[in-house]
């Protein structure tokens, strides 16, 4: 994974999938996209956040800009697995991540101990100020799922995620644990990303269109949060992300 890069700027847009529309545009996906070289892999996240949710509430409020922060690793760690930190900004719809690397152990030192990193850069300055900004920044919530990633063919800015197996936690905050928690999604569905440099091509809106495949508005830390704090009005989860009476409570 040495070849990750550490700086994103993207649009990146979110569709929930029944399991009929993920086995259609897989199909149609063939000679445009493939499948990159680590197949299928868990993907697993602690969401920081502030002793009263601020982060992921302002989130929720669907603002110009927003920010959040992780520790994410691909599978289950050991203390020398290689592990990202990393802040992630949407400005007026286009994302920005910036990450650093280090040792497993080692990020959980910083992140929860008050450590510092070995190698330091303009990143983790820019980390150390989030750090410093938001008070009592502490482990929030485990967000994992598995993902499939394809790369474009012809286009190497074109990415295609497909996620399942979502699941939120708030206890066991040592990603050790791999993909265990709360299911978000229902048997059968799958969120599928674009991520893209510039405007989507004709070609894909056609095979979006042709499959009534719809834009959603997805946060899995958002839609996790709602689960935590409402557990009783789970069916109703847009209701309740839409009410900013609830959301500032």
């Amino acid at each position: 994974m040495g070849g990750f890069k550490d700086t994103f700027q993207r649009i990146e847009t979110k569709y929930l999938l029944e399991d009929f529309q993920y086995r259609a545009i897989r199909e149609r996906l063939e000679g445009m996209a493939q499948v990159d070289e680590y197949g299928k892999t868990s993907i697993l996240n602690i969401y920081y956040d502030t002793p009263d949710f601020k982060l992921i509430k302002a989130s929720l409020e669907k603002p110009v800009y927003k920010e959040k922060l992780r520790l994410r690793t691909y599978g289950k760690p050991e203390d020398d697995t290689r592990a990202f930190i990393e802040i992630k900004k949407k400005y007026k719809g286009i994302v920005y991540k910036r990450r650093i690397g280090m040792d497993y152990s080692d990020a959980l030192e910083y992140l929860n101990k008050g450590g510092r990193v070995k190698k330091e850069s303009q990143i983790s300055h820019e980390i150390d100020y989030f750090k410093s900004f938001y008070k009592g920044l502490k482990p929030a919530m485990a967000i994992s799922y598995d993902r499939i990633a394809m790369a474009g063919i012809n286009d190497p800015e074109l990415r295609i995620t497909f996620d399942e197996n979502i699941r939120w936690r708030v206890d066991h905050m040592d990603l050790k644990y791999g993909n265990v928690g709360q299911d978000i999604l229902k048997p059968g569905q799958h969120l599928m990303e674009l991520k893209i440099a510039g405007a989507m091509t004709m070609e894909m809106a056609h095979i979006l269109d042709e499959l009534s495949i719809r834009q959603t508005s997805f946060s899995k830390y958002g839609r996790g949060y709602v689960d935590y704090m409402y557990p009783q009005r789970i069916e109703n989860r847009n209701n309740i992300i839409r009410d900013s009476r609830i959301l500032t409570a």
